[in-house]
């Protein structure tokens, strides 16, 4: 990349045989930022749709704020949408930006800290005017006053270039200036050698019965790419080559879409009709409106009234003999908790699904977290336990929805996965499994009448599952202490004693069905960093980073928390040191202590975003000196 360039909106140069270098990279991160009405979510979501359909690996960060329209051009309206795209296997949307494209003076000021120095800044000219300057709260225009000394800036009037695009349409203006951010999109294209022909099909799908709208779009999304060509302002154009895939089929997917169609699929191979009934709630709701799209698959989806209502359907359509979900965050959590109860006193299978939000109450809507481990363990009145998984990865997202349904089926008990907002809104290559790769779920409803008890147990503890109405095998659930294998109401002290053990049993007994902790990097190091969720990613990347510089260290991440997995306690105290990263102020290192009395360092960020692999690094060389 070049140093310490300024180039203005760009006149066409007369030099015919001016042609841009190509240069190959292996890593790049691109941010798209704007005013929240800007399109920036849209913009990169279609830039990230063509990087995934040219076989490169990617890792993604969309961020906006929480309300629906923050004010035009202030500082808290910024929307951004962060892409890294690489030719080998990342983790991460990565730590800090090669390019920002800035639509406003806003959008530069919140996201400068994160950009590389030297790093390229795309600046929208024609919003840089005193208001939108005021707005950002800058007192200079930061293109003139020197303080972007160190990057290479390109200030290009993508507002008006694409009014001159459309001046012959006749579009109200208002119309034709949403079109700016398919400017920015083909000028990142053409830098990024990649062909706008995805797009274009899109647009022709998207406002298949607005032809103008598919025509101004296009032009302008073409006049952003051949602007890098005609201006001659760019003297370098990258090029990431392709990832080394493993061999397959792959579609972009997200954290919520694979949700939906991991549970779509785990209804298929359990031969059950899949019920999920669920209220709206940032960020789950995708998840919703997903499955809504699976009726074909004979996916019923409900929309209930409230938080309390979806939980509940579920558990009636599980009692009917359907595979039964519910999505929810955490205040829908905190509203679900007592049918959760419900559907382990009725032991039912249910998958409960919580991508984690900032909170508490309300909190931080669009902001990720990962401080609700100490709810999906201990938020229900009684002893009341429940297995609890949580993914890692948008990928991990579609397998662990099969392996929630897998245990819910096997041990008839509801099961919570975690997810958080940036997992659920980040994607990655998916790479599309064949049948025979998938675990089979084994469905038994009980139909003979000899020896049957609602409360009879299974070798794995579960008791069966009865379909209402099967002859002869009429029974009642519900919320109150059951007799063992009547299931007759008790209030028997001894009993409910019990009861309350044989269910915790049930619970511990799927540490023998689950797979075990796996390390991964220096076996024998001093040093071994455990990770959840989302900091898997970070955690990951931080540590391969280490071992590249020839340093000894070692990572393990948990995806199953309620039971941990058998040699989790032989793991953990085989290492010196173990380092804790997590979104919240140290839930899992608090579990850790209460349930192996092992100290753990803990390093505790919660600011509404992921760790980045360079905080973790800077953690582990920090704790390595001592």
């Amino acid at each position: 990349m070049e140093d310490n360039t300024k180039v203005n909106s760009g006149v066409k140069k007369n030099n015919a045989k001016f042609k841009p270098i190509l240069k190959t990279v292996q890593d790049v991160t691109i941010r798209f930022a704007g005013d929240s009405g800007d399109g920036m979510q849209l913009t990169g979501s279609q830039f990230t749709d063509t990087i995934a359909a040219t076989g490169h690996d990617i890792g993604i960060l969309p961020d906006f704020p929480a309300d629906i329209r923050a004010p035009a051009g202030s500082l808290y309206g910024v929307s951004g949408y962060t892409i890294r795209f690489s030719n080998h296997d990342i983790h991460t949307s990565g730590d800090s930006v090669d390019v920002l494209v800035a639509m406003n003076p806003a959008a530069l000021k919140v996201n400068l800290k994160d950009l590389k120095k030297n790093g390229i800044i795309i600046a929208n000219l024609d919003t840089f005017d005193r208001k939108n300057l005021d707005l950002a709260q800058y007192e200079k225009n930061p293109l003139e006053d020197g303080s972007l000394e160190g990057y290479n800036v390109y200030e290009i009037p993508i507002t008006r270039s694409t009014l001159e695009s459309l001046k012959d349409m006749n579009l109200p203006q208002k119309t034709a200036q949403k079109c700016k951010n398919f400017f920015a999109l083909g000028l990142l294209y053409w830098l990024y050698n990649k062909s706008y022909d995805f797009t274009l099909t899109w647009l022709r799908e998207k406002f298949k019965n607005q032809p103008e709208l598919i025509e101004a779009n296009s032009r302008v999304l073409k006049a952003g790419y051949y602007h890098g060509e005609i201006t001659e302002i760019f003297t370098t154009r990258f090029e990431v080559e392709p990832a080394k895939l493993k061999k397959g089929t792959y579609r972009n997917l997200n954290g919520n879409e694979a949700i939906a169609l991991g549970l779509t699929t785990a209804a298929a191979r359990a031969g059950l009709q899949l019920f999920v009934g669920s209220y709206p709630i940032t960020p789950a709701s995708e998840i919703m409106q997903t499955l809504a799209k699976y009726k074909h698959f004979g996916v019923k989806m409900f929309q209930a009234e409230d938080e309390i209502a979806g939980i509940c359907t579920a558990i009636g359509a599980s009692f009917a003999g359907c595979l039964a979900g519910t999505t929810t965050s955490g205040p829908g959590m905190a509203l679900k908790n007592e049918a959760i109860g419900l559907a382990v006193m009725a032991e039912l299978p249910l998958v409960v699904v919580n991508v984690q939000r900032g909170g508490p109450s309300t909190g931080l809507p669009t902001k990720t977290e990962q401080a609700d481990l100490f709810q999906a363990m201990f938020g229900r009145n009684g002893e009341s336990p429940v297995p609890v998984l949580a993914v890692s990865s948008p990928t991990d997202c579609f397998y662990l929805a099969i392996e929630a349904a897998r245990i819910a089926i096997k041990y008839m008990t509801p099961v919570i996965l975690l997810s958080d907002g940036f997992i659920a809104q980040g994607s990655e290559p998916f790479r599309v499994p064949k049948i025979s790769e998938l675990p089979e779920i084994k469905v038994i409803f009980q139909t003979r009448r000899d020896g049957f008890f609602p409360y009879s147990r299974s070798e794995n503890l579960a008791r069966p599952w009865v379909k209402p109405g099967t002859k002869g095998l009429e029974h009642r659930i519900g919320g109150l202490e059951k007799q063992n294998v009547s299931g007759n109401v008790s209030y028997e002290p001894e009993n409910h004693h019990y009861m309350v053990k044989l269910r915790e049993k049930k619970i511990k007994k799927i540490e023998t069905d689950i797979p075990e902790l796996k390390v991964e990097g220096v076996k024998d190091s001093e040093l071994l960093v455990l990770g959840w969720g989302s900091t898997g990613g970070a955690v990951a990347d931080a540590v391969e980073n280490h071992i590249l510089k020839g340093k000894k260290v070692a990572y393990a991440i948990l995806k199953y928390l309620n039971p941990m997995p058998k040699n989790t306690e032989r793991i953990l105290k085989s290492y010196p040191k173990i380092l804790v990263p997590e979104v919240n102020l140290g839930q899992l290192a608090k579990l850790i202590r209460c349930e192996f009395l092992i100290d753990v360092i803990q390093f505790n960020k919660v600011k509404g975003l992921p760790f980045k692999p360079s905080e973790i690094e800077a953690k582990i060389e920090e704790i390595l000196k001592v």
